[in-house]
């Protein structure tokens, strides 16, 4: 299971989970309802297929180096969603450093 608490630890991160490929929420910490976190989970795990196609697509197509795929992020005027693998994170934007976020993303999932 993934350390959520190093991820909670992170300046601006409210929430924090863990889900399965197929969308499935596995663990959860923070500010944030069960049923907001198992629709994250799927939402997450939709996402990560999208951006792995388009990884894939941008490899072929462009001759640069995309693959594989590390992780992605959504971001709102407010807030922003970061992933990398099978963890993700909602953050404030004006309180994160998206490379501290994405280091410890990639820290607690291997990557």
């Amino acid at each position: 299971m993934a350390d959520l608490d190093k991820l909670m630890g992170v300046k601006g991160v409210w929430a924090a989970g863990e889900f399965s490929p197929d969308g499935k929420l596995i663990a959860y910490k923070g500010n944030i309802s069960e049923e907001h976190a198992a629709m994250a989970a799927m939402m997450c795990a939709a996402n990560t297929m999208m951006a792995e196609m388009q990884t894939q697509g941008y490899t072929a197509f462009s001759g640069q180096e995309w693959t594989p795929l590390i992780g992605w992020a959504l971001t709102g005027p407010k807030y922003s969603v970061c992933v990398v693998g099978n963890v993700g994170v909602f953050v404030n934007n004006d309180e994160v450093s998206f490379n501290e976020v994405f280091k410890a993303l990639r820290e607690v999932a291997g990557k």
